[in-house]
């Protein structure tokens, strides 16, 4: 049974990012990054990487920039298999905050200061509609250096019957690893 129908509480690791660095007036890219430890039992890590995008059956599948982190949902935009099957993910943030979360790191911690950032964790169905699987509550601001990033990588890190799909699989490849010797 895959690690998104198995129930439990799980720690995990967020982070929010701007694709171009634009300022944080201007919409971006958004990025949603998250480690959960030990989805296929202890040492095992699991990473899903997440991009704002629209709610559609379409816009699903395609990057929005947007200038608030919590403004619309962030999906998968390429499909994982689960079970075999494939699998558009989704974060929908819970709730709107009355100042923009802008996704760089001293707007992050103002929010947190403020209450927790929580996000439903969906898969979606062959209907196309969203199953909740998951609760993401985000409570502590990771003590990164300004210049320090948390790494993420779906093809290092996936759970058993829960991996990243087929589609630019060799282009993501090597752009993960490109990324990774770029920061070495």
């Amino acid at each position: 049974m895959p690690w998104l129908d198995r129930p439990g509480r799980y720690a995990a690791t967020v982070r929010l990012s701007r694709a171009a660095g634009l300022p944080r007036r201007l919409p971006d890219g958004l990025g949603l990054a998250v480690r959960v430890d030990g989805p296929d039992g202890p040492g095992s890590v699991l990473d899903l990487l997440l991009t704002s995008s629209g709610r559609g059956q379409v816009t699903r599948h395609l990057p929005l920039p947007r200038a608030d982190a919590l403004a619309g949902p962030y999906s998968s935009l390429v499909s994982y298999r689960v079970s075999g099957r494939p699998c558009l993910l989704a974060a929908f943030p819970r709730r709107s905050r009355p100042a923009p979360v802008h996704g760089d790191p001293a707007s992050l911690a103002g929010a947190l200061s403020a209450g927790p950032l929580v996000f439903d964790l969906c898969a979606e169905t062959p209907d196309r509609s969203w199953r909740r699987f998951a609760v993401l509550t985000v409570r502590t601001p990771l003590p990164l250096e300004p210049n320090e990033s948390a790494d993420y990588d779906i093809y290092a890190h996936d759970a058993q019957q829960f991996t990243p799909g087929p589609a630019l699989a060799a282009l993501r490849r090597a752009a993960y690893r490109g990324s990774r010797a770029g920061r070495r």
